[in-house]
């Protein structure tokens, strides 16, 4: 790296050289001196020829001294201008060739290190991963992410880098990887359900989060067959007793499944508790009835009677509080009652101020939505967590105790949750 460097500035001073040393060199080009050398020979030959006619007769005294005196006063005048020179302006050329021999350097610089890639000469670190392509050494993982978050364009670089995360269990970062990841590769059902998995992971190791059922959702929106994302979407059915969505879920995963494949009987055993645990819902024996008939259940429609919508803005003087990448939730949760969220949406510190709307299709479990509730709260939350469970140091603006159905609600994110 260091031998580049030399050979290019020895080449940008030949450069330098070849372009300001001829514009220098014109410039210097001054007859001054010579003017002056011969101008005062003129006046020694003038006088030289007063002589001559004085000898000859051609001149009176008086005429001799009079022309004498003449060339002794030009001489005195010549002998000062050339001491005392005024001083002369400054050579275009000169100042051309200062400024060529700086900015052409400067210059070249400039534009290799914005067009060019200074790294391609710099040895390159060798970053071993195992036969799976995991990383497991500290340093090689430093490595790469130094690599990705200068490069940030080569998706098996990313990949290997989220896989590692999750292999070493520093689910965070793992996010942070998947989050580019899948910008790079947005069509992709498997990172996605990974993504899933290691958000979970991340916010409290459980899939009853928002989020995960989101990104859970895009997996299968995708391909509605990908298995990890069937397992996943089963389990967080589960936890938020959706139990007829668990049972679809890992019958269709078990479709997929070989005959002799061990996870087979785990998956069954998880349908035949939630079939239990569904028949002893309200109408569960007719989901059952449903379920086994090969009928999907049927969703309960949304009452849009319910949906609430009005503006969210952030005060001024929180402003300098929040980076626009920052997680922004509105939620709407029973004034009395459970805490978990009726209907949540995500958005950015950057999208606001923003109009909302949040429904009954917004709702985290089936059987807690807004339409099953006399009056609810409205939260506008910047989460620094990016869990929609607030946490000291988050942001939040939110109403009093309102009927589903309002509209045009104005809510102002002005203060810091203790």
């Amino acid at each position: 790296m260091i031998l580049f460097w030399t050979i290019c500035a020895a080449l940008l001073l030949v450069a330098a050289l070849f372009v300001a040393l001829p514009l220098w060199r014109k410039a210097s080009s001054n007859n001054d001196v010579l003017r002056d050398a011969a101008n005062l020979g003129i006046l020694r030959d003038q006088a030289t020829e007063l002589e001559v006619d004085l000898r000859d007769g051609l001149l009176t005294p008086d005429a001799y001294e009079q022309g004498r005196s003449e060339l002794q006063t030009r001489l005195i005048e010549e002998v000062k201008t050339t001491e005392q020179p005024a001083r002369p302006p400054r050579h275009p050329a000169k100042v051309l060739a200062i400024v060529l021999a700086v900015m052409l350097p400067l210059c070249s610089v400039l534009l290799y290190l914005s067009v060019g890639n200074p790294d391609a000469l710099s040895p390159q670190e060798v970053i071993v991963a195992d036969a799976d392509g995991l990383i497991h050494s500290e340093e090689a993982l430093q490595s790469l992410e130094k690599k990705v978050n200068r490069l940030a364009k080569n998706p098996n670089d990313w990949w290997t880098l989220a896989r590692s995360y999750t292999e070493l269990k520093r689910f965070p970062e793992a996010v942070k990887a998947y989050e580019h990841l899948v910008v790079l590769v947005p069509n992709e059902a498997q990172l996605w359900a990974n993504y899933a998995d290691v958000y979970a992971m991340a916010n409290g190791q459980t899939l009853q989060n928002v989020e995960v059922t989101k990104l859970l959702n895009k997996a299968l929106e995708l391909d509605a067959n990908n298995a990890t994302a069937l397992a996943l979407s089963g389990s967080a059915a589960m936890e938020r007793a959706d139990y007829a969505t668990a049972i679809s879920r890992w019958q269709t995963l078990i479709d997929q499944l070989e005959p002799d494949s061990s996870e087979i009987q785990v998956y069954r055993g998880g349908i035949k508790q939630a079939r239990m645990m569904l028949a002893e819902q309200p109408g569960g024996k007719e989901k059952l009835a449903q379920l086994s008939s090969g009928k999907a259940p049927e969703k309960a429609s949304t009452n849009a009677t319910a949906a609430i919508s009005g503006n969210v803005s952030l005060s001024p003087a929180l402003a300098g509080k929040v980076s626009p990448n920052d997680t922004v939730f509105i939620l709407a949760r029973a004034a009395q009652g459970p805490k978990m969220p009726l209907a949540v949406l995500r958005k950015q510190v950057k999208d606001l101020p923003l109009k909302f709307t949040l429904d009954d299709s917004m709702a985290m479990q089936p059987q807690l939505k807004l339409s099953g509730f006399e009056q609810v709260v409205v939260v506008a939350r910047v989460s620094k967590s990016g869990t929609p469970m607030a946490q000291p140091g988050d942001l939040q603006g939110l109403t009093g105790a309102i009927k589903p159905g309002v509209k045009g609600l104005n809510i102002v994110i002005d203060s810091v949750v203790p």
